[in-house]
């Protein structure tokens, strides 16, 4: 509710027109029936006059009810006020009294008393703190004036609390975002049991990736995913002794992805927050690859609050997110290729809890977005470790404490000519968001291969992501 000071003077304005009106006297409330009426009448303004102090005080920000003189200047405050104001500007106003009438001292005499050395001090002072104030934190602003409100001002709670803006987004599970939305919720538990039903055991090998011959895998994927050890992780964890060696830049573009990538294929690449994001559209151009989706995973710090305890040298803000770059090879088309990938099913941010300090931990939620957009089943993360093994996926890293790879049995998984496939269900197809044909060559809203390759678009965009503020796709 939005409440005003002037809400709860009107209340008591009607406690005093009822007295004078007769409905309450001053002295009692009468006998019989207009006792009972007049009672009546009074408990209705006072539950009034209570509900409107609560609600005024929740809007200000004080603590109880009966606070309330303190956030609201007093009689004598206002006379104060009013006095300085006609010490500084006689010309503009007028002393009054107690009860804002005239004073005695100024009726007939206009406004002509002049000022002494004091009043000239007193004007300097209010003029200086006019034109320079400095807040040391957001107690000043809680008198609620809309000028200066900090009830929405996430960016100054933080400089108080520590506590990031994006702490107080609600709903930001993946269980807990659809509640509202029963079709997307619906469509999100029957392509979860779908990729369940499908997904092929999880295997995972144990290998140098900086020797290991990748075509030696003899497959070809649908969907690699890239988390190298980045120089960047250590870098913001200063004074961790870490176990393992970042890669450079130039190693991680020696991957032979292109030769292990289907003819049409996806390539997510975590490439943290700053020089990687330049570098990895680098790696994607020398594997054939274009750039076509940023997904951001933006960091809360809800357990922990607080600055950030490593700044960048070239960083200008406090950094609490980072970045995975998509890239596509190959044409695929929204409007027509619905057997491959399924689009606008997921937003391009992520919003979870900060790991530890030093680990290198992703958010789990990264796996979901591919799995709902690619229907491809051939699926390999490289740089894994044993809590990244996953059904459905090929795990391959330096920090696996084993390996059950068997090249036969995991080829044997793709056997038939669609089997590399999810399949198609009714259901989902009726439920998913969907691209428009085209009308014509040429002509209306979208059309083309769109960017990064993929075509047959009008309506929210060329991306493959839902953006934020662009609705749910339907």
């Amino acid at each position: 509710y939005s409440v005003h000071w002037s809400d709860h003077l009107l209340c008591r304005c009607s406690l005093r027109r009822a007295k004078a009106m007769g409905r309450i006297t001053k002295g009692g409330l009468g006998r019989g029936s207009e006792n009972k009426k007049q009672k009546s009448i009074l408990r209705t303004l006072k539950k009034r006059s209570a509900l409107r102090r609560r609600l005024l005080a929740k809007e200000l920000a004080v603590a109880k009810p009966e606070l309330l003189s303190q956030a609201l200047c007093s009689r004598r405050e206002q006379d104060e006020t009013r006095r300085l104001q006609y010490k500084i500007n006689p010309g503009k106003y007028r002393a009054t009294s107690k009860y804002g009438q005239p004073s005695r001292r100024s009726r007939g005499r206009g406004t002509d008393y002049g000022r002494t050395a004091e009043d000239n001090e007193v004007a300097e002072i209010l003029k200086d703190e006019d034109d320079e104030t400095t807040y040391k934190d957001s107690h000043v602003f809680l008198k609620g004036t809309q000028s200066a409100n900090p009830h929405n001002d996430y960016s100054q709670h933080f400089i108080d609390s520590g506590q990031r803006p994006q702490n107080f987004i609600r709903d930001v599970g993946m269980h807990e975002r659809f509640t509202e939305y029963p079709k997307l919720k619906e469509l999100i538990r029957l392509k979860d049991g779908q990729i369940a039903r499908r997904a092929t055991q999880p295997m995972y090998l144990k290998c140098d990736l900086k020797s290991f011959d990748l075509s030696s895998l003899g497959s070809k994927f649908d969907v690699v995913l890239i988390e190298p050890p980045l120089e960047e992780y250590q870098r913001r964890a200063s004074g961790i002794n870490f176990t393992w060696m970042p890669w450079e830049w130039e190693e991680i573009m020696d991957l032979k992805i292109e030769d292990i990538a289907a003819q049409r294929s996806f390539v997510f690449l975590w490439c943290g927050a700053y020089e990687g994001l330049d570098l990895g559209r680098e790696c994607f151009k020398k594997w054939g690859f274009r750039r076509c989706e940023d997904i951001c995973w933006v960091k809360t710090n809800i357990t922990k609050p607080g600055n950030n305890q490593h700044l960048e040298q070239k960083a200008v803000f406090q950094n609490t997110t980072e970045h995975c770059l998509m890239g596509i090879k190959g044409t695929v088309r929204r409007n027509q290729d619905g057997h491959f990938i399924h689009a606008n099913i997921d937003l391009d941010i992520i919003i979870t809890e900060e790991p530890e300090l030093g680990s290198t931990a992703k958010p789990e939620e990264i796996y979901h977005i591919i799995e709902h957009f690619c229907l491809g089943r051939r699926r390999l993360h490289l740089f894994g470790s044993d809590s990244t093994i996953r059904p459905g996926w090929l795990t391959l890293g330096p920090n696996l404490t084993s390996s059950n790879f068997q090249k036969d049995l995991y080829l044997s998984f793709f056997d038939g000519p669609d089997e590399y496939l999810l399949g198609h269900s009714d259901d989902i197809e009726s439920l998913r968001p969907k691209t428009p044909p085209l009308k014509g060559r040429g002509g209306g809203r979208g059309q083309g291969t769109g960017r990064g390759g993929l075509g047959g678009g009008m309506g929210r965009g060329s991306g493959v992501m839902q953006r934020i503020g662009a609705g749910k796709g339907y």
